[in-house]
C-alpha cells in the first residue's frame, strides 16, 4: 500500500490542528485531562457505526478518534514532552517487535501460537509483576471482569465443568438472599455478576455484548409501549402495569416473528 498521499494528508491534518490549538481560545485552554472523556465518547460512537455497518458514519467517527490522538499529542508537544512523531515511532517499533513471525525469522503457523507469543513478548516488554497488570481499571466493568478471568484461565485458574459455574451462580444468589446490610447486599450482587460473566465465558458469550443487546431489546420494547400509549392519547403514568406488560409481551412477539422471517 502506497501511503505517500496519506502521509501528505496526515501532515496537513497535524498542521491544521496545530494552528487551531494556537489560535482557538477553547482549544488553547484544554489539557489531556480536560478532554480525556472525549476519547471514550468518540470510541463508543465509532463502535455504534461499526455495529450498524455504516461506512459513511465510520469515516466520520474514525476521523473523530484520529483527532483525539492528534489533539492529545499536540498538547504534549506544546508542553515540550513529546509529539505525534514519538507516538507513531513507538507504535512502529512495538508492532515490529511483537510480530517476529512477520518481520523476523521466527515461524508461527497458527493464531493460538501468535497470541501466546504476543502475550509473552508483551509481558517481557512491560516487565509486569502480575499477569493481571495492564488491564485498565477504567474499562467497562463486564469487559474488565471477562478479561481478568481470561488471563487467570490461561494459567489454569478456571472451572473445568460448566455445571460447577451454574452451582456457583446459585450459591451466590443464596448468599445475596441471606445478606443483611446494604454493603453485604452490594458485595454479593457483585459476586453474582462475576459468576455470570464466568458462565458467559464458558458459553463463548461476551458478557458486555450480551447485556448491550438485552438493553437494546428493553429500549425497543419500552418504546413500543410509549407508541401504544400515544396512539390511545394516554400518558405512561396513567397506564396500569398490566396494560404496559400486555404491550411489552406484544413487542416480544413482534421481535420473534421478525426474527423468524429473517431466518427463512
Amino acid at each position: 500500500m502506497d501511503c505517500r498521499e496519506e502521509g501528505k494528508n496526515f501532515q496537513r491534518l497535524v498542521d491544521i490542528y496545530e494552528k487551531i490549538r494556537r489560535e482557538c481560545p477553547w482549544d488553547k485552554e484544554q489539557t489531556n485531562k480536560s478532554i480525556k472523556n472525549n476519547l471514550i465518547e468518540e470510541a463508543y460512537e465509532l463502535l455504534e457505526a461499526i455495529e450498524k455497518d455504516d461506512d459513511k458514519e465510520m469515516i466520520e467517527e474514525l476521523g473523530d478518534v484520529l483527532l483525539q490522538v492528534v489533539f492529545h499529542s499536540q498538547i504534549k508537544k506544546d508542553e515540550g514532552k513529546f509529539d505525534i512523531n514519538d507516538v507513531i515511532n513507538h507504535l512502529i517499533d512495538k508492532l515490529i517487535y511483537r510480530h517476529p513471525h512477520v518481520f523476523g525469522e521466527k515461524e508461527t503457523k497458527d493464531v493460538e501460537s501468535v497470541l501466546k507469543q504476543w502475550d509473552k513478548l508483551k509481558e517481557k516488554e512491560k516487565k509486569r509483576e502480575s499477569i493481571l497488570d495492564g488491564i485498565p481499571k477504567r474499562m467497562p466493568a463486564l469487559q474488565r471482569a471477562q478479561k481478568v478471568q481470561n488471563k487467570a484461565a490461561k494459567v489454569g485458574f478456571d472451572w473445568k465443568d460448566i455445571n460447577q459455574i451454574l452451582n456457583k451462580v446459585e450459591e451466590e444468589i443464596k448468599e445475596l438472599k441471606e445478606a443483611k446490610t446494604k454493603e453485604e447486599i452490594k458485595h454479593e450482587f457483585g459476586d453474582i455478576l462475576i459468576a455470570l460473566v464466568n458462565l458467559g465465558r464458558h458459553l463463548s458469550i461476551d458478557a458486555e455484548e450480551a447485556l448491550h443487546e438485552a438493553t437494546d431489546r428493553m429500549v425497543s420494547r419500552f418504546q413500543y409501549i410509549e407508541k401504544k400509549a400515544k396512539e390511545q392519547g394516554k400518558k405512561l403514568e396513567d397506564m396500569s402495569l398490566e396494560e404496559m406488560d400486555k404491550y411489552w409481551e406484544e413487542a416480544k412477539s413482534i421481535e420473534l416473528n421478525n426474527k423468524l422471517r429473517e431466518n427463512r
